[in-house]
């Protein structure tokens, strides 16, 4: 069957030695991953049939990773991995959503053939992907197993991206430039809010010249008037934008499950001046902190810099104002490692993408302007190129 990979065989290589670095120094014979990110980084599977119990067995000796799944998705496997057929395992139906048995029972049955079942093994206690039933079911078919948590093991080794993943998050950076403009072009008074939505999600899968786009994580956070006191809702689809609204958007563009978001709002009328100042304030810090940004730095004097920029300005951001992003799936396309924030010791390295997002949200109204940027050896670069401004339509 014709394999179709996004990156070089050597590069999977070169993941799975990284890995088994951190599973060898947190003692962890075999790691049991679920999250559809981590599949993808190790093997490159892409297919939305994580409704369904799926994942991951990677060991020490062994050169590949081992990808289960139900049966009717296993050719997905051998079409989007790097896989041999020894390593691909589709379960039969009667596993799926079962009132008599569970799909951990067929997974504990890999890992006896493995010869694994005495073994430190490693999960991801808490991912959206891991529920309790399944840790349950493990442990009563696996009793002389040890059990580590591995959460975020994957992930970590994920935040130094490759060259080949930057220029996938580059190619996506030039998307979203276009799905920004196209809100913010589409965007007016009296314009429901439904059709704008359409037309952003169209423009987030026709990408650009050259290239198409995904589907991203997230789905397009684009509220307006009193919806932008808060950070994650969406559209109304049954109202039209208003005279005197405040639109947030927060959009990405994705290609091939890597991304790059970005954070603009927009201004239907006369803003109000106390709008206008933390517009000004908000910006202001933005690029006085990316200026401030190279590696060495933690992440958190990141966000001290951040904060001082608001000292006597009476603007407060007491949420973190950045996290680590990148490949993912639903519901976020967070790494859920860097976050830009008192106590976050993590160091920055070159090769990290970060999205600094300062949102402000207050009782009646909020403001957004976002970078997403990549550290570099002397410093950090902003993947997308767009006006840092409130946009104002009159």
């Amino acid at each position: 069957m014709h394999k179709v990979l996004r990156f070089d065989v050597l590069e999977y290589k070169e993941r799975v030695r990284r890995v088994k670095e951190r599973m060898d120094a947190n003692g962890i014979e075999l790691l049991f991953l679920v999250d559809p990110a981590n599949m993808n980084y190790l093997t490159g599977y892409d297919g939305w049939s994580f409704y369904v119990h799926q994942g991951v067995l990677l060991t020490l000796e062994d050169d590949q990773p081992h990808w289960f799944g139900r049966q009717q998705d296993s050719n997905g496997a051998r079409i989007t991995t790097w896989l041999d057929e020894e390593h691909i395992h589709g379960y039969p139906d009667f596993y799926v959503q079962s009132r008599y048995t569970h799909t951990m029972v067929y997974v504990a049955n890999l890992i006896k053939e493995f010869k694994y079942e005495n073994k430190n093994i490693g999960v991801e206690m808490d991912n959206y992907w891991y529920s309790a039933k399944s840790m349950n079911v493990l442990r009563q078919e696996l009793p002389c197993a040890v059990f580590k948590d591995a959460t975020n093991l994957v992930n970590w080794v994920r935040t130094i991206k490759s060259p080949a993943e930057i220029n996938y998050m580059r190619q996506a950076a030039r998307i979203c430039e276009h799905v920004m403009q196209t809100a913010i072009d589409a965007i007016d008074i009296g314009i429901w809010e439904k059709d704008v939505a359409s037309k952003v999600v169209a423009a987030q899968i026709a990408g650009v010249d050259g290239y198409g786009g995904d589907s991203p994580a997230i789905f397009p956070i684009m509220p307006s008037d009193i919806r932008t006191s808060t950070a994650h809702l969406t559209f109304d689809p049954d109202r039209k934008y208003q005279k005197g609204d405040v639109v947030l958007l927060e959009l990405s563009g994705c290609r091939f499950r890597y991304h790059a978001p970005l954070s603009r709002t927009l201004y239907l009328g006369e803003p109000p001046e106390g709008l206008r100042k933390i517009a000004q304030v908000v910006i202001n810090g933005l690029q006085t902190t990316l200026d401030f940004i190279k590696p060495g730095i933690t992440a958190e004097e990141v966000e001290l810099r951040w904060r001082k920029c608001l000292e006597g300005t009476g603007v407060e951001k007491p949420s973190r104002v950045g996290y680590a992003f990148g490949l993912n799936y639903v519901p976020d396309w967070g790494e859920h490692t860097v976050s830009l924030r008192p106590g976050d010791k993590t160091i920055l390295r070159p090769g990290m993408t970060i999205h600094f997002m300062p949102g402000i949200w207050l009782d009646e109204f909020g403001f957004e302007c976002s970078e997403p940027f990549l550290v570099t050896e002397k410093g950090c670069e902003k993947l997308i190129n767009f006006p840092e401004e409130l946009f104002i339509k009159k």
